[in-house]
């Protein structure tokens, strides 16, 4: 019996659902997983979070964090994790702990890189700053994520 932790990918034998990056600075979100199929709008946004809910050859059905998605060919993604800012004025901490100083401040709607993770806090980087931010204000991580 399989669970929700042991979907995999049929083509890359990765988890499903799992998150990506966006690779380039445009990318065509399609209908369906092939060239025929109608473009229904284009990704905008290089290191754009996705997560991704489905694999056919090379393509991957992908969603933002609005819902919004299609499906986009593999070599427009990256395994490079990033994530968006989804409270206002996110605040970084030294450590992964509320109680310590505030090293800067980011903007609803901020790209950053992800680096380790554990159930309450990222450590995340973006404008030349680094810190632990609470992970309840990020999309692009999924609650229960671990990152070492």
């Amino acid at each position: 019996m399989a669970t929700a932790q042991e979907t995999r990918g049929p083509v890359t034998n990765l988890p499903l659902p799992r998150f990506v990056s966006l690779k380039a600075s445009e990318g065509n979100v399609r209908r369906g997983p092939s060239l025929s199929h109608r473009i229904d709008w284009v990704f905008k946004r290089r290191d754009m979070p996705l997560e991704v809910t489905a694999e056919y050859g090379h393509w991957r059905r992908v969603r933002d964090r609005e819902g919004a998605g299609g499906w986009v060919h593999y070599a427009l993604l990256s395994g490079s994790r990033t994530v968006i800012v989804d409270g206002d004025l996110l605040a970084l901490h030294v450590r992964p702990d509320g109680r310590t100083p505030v090293k800067a401040r980011l903007e609803r709607g901020v790209i950053a890189r992800l680096g380790d993770c554990d159930l309450e806090w990222c450590e995340v980087s973006s404008g030349g700053y680094k810190g632990w931010a609470e992970k309840r204000a990020l999309w692009g991580v999924a609650p229960d994520e671990i990152r070492e």
